[in-house]
């Protein structure tokens, strides 16, 4: 056997489901929590029971972004399953007749969409990867599905410096929980900023590179996966009101208005403040108004919704776990401890080395960059503060933290999974190889700029 499939074999055997994998930390930071963190004078002997409580509250505080999260997820997908977007997928899987090619193509243009949204890129490399694997199948030929199914899930490890952003879109609102303490900070200073843009350039070059090299290098084997298509149902002669779902004109103004909105909110943005308006709500409200329009008609719009929340599962029951982590960590002040622990072994020049490396192990815990940032946004901007360091480059060096690690978590992976019919051991192990030269760019960057 070589020692390429004993590190798969041992990577494969050693992960259990997303699901288990976020009771298990839920167990570890309760653990970590009870032993390091200071009791309350009037919790005694009872501060087990208190953590719990700790873990309730944040349970539940999590829900609008869950909603959020959910959203950009399911009208990303909903956008995706349009035909303009199919028929892209389609052209670019007749240049995929190997295993190198299709894991280099898939991957970049994976990560060239994560900059646009971050649930539009993990769709379209999940779609990307199964059509790729199907055009195999029917032809015959051997690939090695697991690393496509990788290369689609790459754009998780650069999305965060995209358009989808959440802790750059977070602090662009002027509502945003630290706006008395650091003010208003635009995209332009952290998603335009020079260093952003060198990374991503870097990220679009190098990864699709290495792919490239793995596709060359490893085995390729007969996909015997069998793909089931969603067969569309029979469309009936509309009656009366029945028209209004139906019609393609209807669908196409709507459309049209929200698309208007949302770009005439970009042409009449006041150049003193840029973008600062992009966030979350208006990535949704834009990639809403974008489905509707390709789609054609609200029947076929909510036909794709009604296939894209199976997707959004997996976000929806795990969420409030992982909010229950959050809870614990910010409540008992595990996270503060955590994250102070860094701030006091830095100075000036690795306080941003530091702050990546510890999002990176946070997002283990709370694979969430706005969760990220509630927990440890306070502890660095302070730091940075203090420090004299950017507090731009300080938020862009927890956002590269927070998506290196999303290789190792497969937590964002549950909607590829489910789409791809890969399993998380599959391409966990060639995602782990990816998240090693992310790790190498982000920190090159940081220290360079």
């Amino acid at each position: 056997m070589t020692k390429d499939n004993l590190y798969l074999r041992f990577v494969r055997n050693i992960l259990p489901s997303p699901f288990s994998i976020a009771v298990i930390l839920t167990l570890i930071t309760y653990l970590l929590a009870l032993i390091f963190t200071q009791r309350p004078e009037n919790a005694g002997s009872a501060y087990g029971l208190v953590i719990l409580d700790y873990w309730e509250i944040g349970f539940w505080e999590l829900l609008e972004f869950t909603m959020q999260m959910a959203l950009v997820l399911i009208l990303g997908h909903a956008l995706a399953l349009t035909p303009f977007v199919n028929n892209i997928i389609t052209r670019f899987t007749h240049s995929c007749d190997t295993t190198a090619k299709a894991a280099f193509y898939i991957s970049l243009l994976t990560i060239l969409v994560s900059f646009i949204n971050w649930g539009l890129c993990l769709v379209f490399g999940a779609i990307f990867a199964r059509k790729v694997a199907e055009r195999a199948k029917a032809n015959g030929w051997k690939m090695n599905y697991p690393l496509l199914g990788a290369a689609g899930y790459s754009g998780m490890m650069c999305w965060h410096g995209g358009f989808s952003g959440s802790a750059p879109l977070t602090v662009a609102n002027k509502d945003h929980f630290l706006i008395n303490e650091i003010g208003q900070i635009g995209i332009q200073e952290t998603l335009f900023s020079p260093m952003n843009i060198t990374v991503s350039i870097a990220l679009i070059v190098i990864i699709p590179i290495v792919f490239y090299w793995l596709g060359a290098k490893n085995k390729n084997e007969e996909i015997h996966l069998s793909f089931h298509h969603k067969e569309g149902e029979k469309t009936l002669k509309s009656i009366g009101a029945e028209k209004i779902d139906a019609s393609k004109w209807v669908a196409l103004s709507f459309g049209l208005i929200i698309c208007f909105i949302a770009i005439r909110k970009i042409i009449m943005s006041p150049s003193e403040t840029g973008l600062n308006f992009i966030n979350l709500n208006y990535i949704n409200f834009f990639l809403f108004g974008l489905a509707v329009l390709f789609h054609g008609s609200f029947t076929k719009f909510l036909s794709a919704i009604e296939e894209a929340i199976g997707g959004s599962a997996g976000i929806i029951i795990q969420f409030p776990l992982y909010a229950g982590i959050m809870g614990i960590m910010k409540y008992s002040g595990l996270g503060a401890i955590f994250s102070h622990g860094f701030v006091e072994i830095s100075d000036a020049t690795t306080l941003p080395i530091f702050t990546f490396l510890s999002a990176a192990i946070v997002n283990i815990f709370v694979p969430s960059g706005g969760g990220q940032w509630a927990v440890q946004g306070p502890i660095i901007t302070e730091a940075a503060q203090n420090l004299g360091v950017s507090i731009p480059k300080s938020i862009m060096a927890l956002s590269y933290g927070d998506q290196l690690t999303n290789m190792l978590q497969p937590f964002w992976a549950l909607p590829l999974l489910g789409i791809t019919k890969l399993k998380a051991k599959d391409i966990l192990p060639y995602s782990f190889l990816i998240m090693l030269v992310g790790l190498f760019i982000f920190i090159i960057s940081l220290l360079i700029f």
